[in-house]
């Protein structure tokens, strides 16, 4: 027994502590993207003492590009991500016996020791990942922030009434500016939930089985049949 103990407790630190670090990685990247959504700010940069520069020419606007791209890429990507998928997946296999063993007895499901350990993790784990939810949304939006491009294409328009002679430069700055916003637009992963990365895999499991197995706890607990 206390061989049993010992060797959970490890492996319970372990996980954790793996947890941990994915996590502030994720802090890491939100600070990345938080500081680069003030570049173009003059005040927040000032105030940050970050450097400065506005999206009026085309080599501002490949450096913009370019600087978001390397802040995104900064750090653990790939290694991060298994923790959070092993997370999320260790997470969907304890709902899942969870909903298992309420379809299988639910006046009886408090009784065991088990169970109350299975609802410990899960809780656990739902915590890290809505964190982990949280701050991956918040970073997403600051580099996915279009209303940055489009207040320059109004300094654009703006300039061009001022400075009718530089009306071709600034058209084709502005122009750049309009691909920059589509580029951005398209980048944006479609096996995304709030944030996190989510594995085409993963994302169909979740769909098909949690919510057959939540259905079902449902439809038991209620006493008609319900299909979520």
């Amino acid at each position: 027994s206390a061989i049993n103990f010992l060797e959970r407790l490890c492996l319970t630190w372990m996980f954790f502590f793996m947890m941990c670090v994915a996590e502030r990685t994720y802090k890491q990247r939100f600070l990345f993207a938080k500081l680069f959504s003030h570049i173009t700010s003059a005040r927040k940069a000032r105030k940050y003492e970050i450097p400065h520069f506005r999206l009026k020419k085309v080599e501002n606007i490949k450096i913009w590009l370019s600087l978001r791209s390397y802040l995104k890429r900064r750090g653990p990507q790939r290694s991060v991500d298994v923790v959070v998928s092993s997370v999320f997946l260790l997470a969907l296999s304890i709902a899942f016996i969870c909903c298992a063993q309420v379809l299988k007895g639910h006046k009886t499901f408090l009784s065991a020791a088990y169970n109350w350990e299975f609802l410990i993790w899960e809780a656990a784990l739902l915590l890290f990942l809505l964190r982990l939810a949280s701050l991956g949304s918040e970073t997403n939006k600051k580099y996915s922030n279009i209303s940055i491009l489009l207040t320059e294409q109004i300094n654009l328009y703006l300039k061009m009434e001022k400075k009718p002679n530089k009306k071709e430069q600034l058209s084709l700055v502005n122009n750049v500016l309009k691909l920059s916003t589509k580029l951005l637009k398209e980048l944006d992963t479609p096996f995304r939930l709030y944030g996190l990365t989510m594995n085409p895999l993963i994302y169909n499991i979740t769909r098909v089985v949690i919510l057959s197995a939540v259905s079902g706890v449902i439809s038991d607990l209620l006493g008609f049949n319900i299909r979520v």
